[in-house]
């Protein structure tokens, strides 16, 4: 495993932790690493509204945690392969919270 740069430090530490959103991103994360989902799959499962699980994924995308294959609603969203490499690294982060 490679270790994490300090900018994917950063950012999870701010989207999970830092920021009013950082529960729901951090269930997704973990949702997205059990096995890859789209957006109406993750809303159901999380039992969120959809807008919201959107805006998320829209932010985790933004910000190269997760990546997206499809397109309109058949979309699915898969953990960055960064995000695999340290997923270590956000579990240390969900603990800290």
């Amino acid at each position: 495993m490679l270790a994490p740069t300090r900018h994917l430090k950063y950012v999870l530490g701010w989207l999970i932790a830092g920021t009013r959103g950082g529960v729901t991103r951090a269930q997704i994360i973990r949702t997205l690493k059990a096995k890859p989902l789209n957006a109406n799959q993750l809303s159901d499962l999380l039992k969120k509204d959809y807008r919201t699980i959107r805006h998320h994924l829209e932010v985790l995308q933004k910000n190269r945690l997760i990546i997206s294959a499809g397109d309109k609603y058949g979309v699915t969203y898969f953990l960055s392969p960064e995000m695999e490499e340290n997923y270590a690294l956000f579990e240390e982060i969900l603990k800290k919270i």
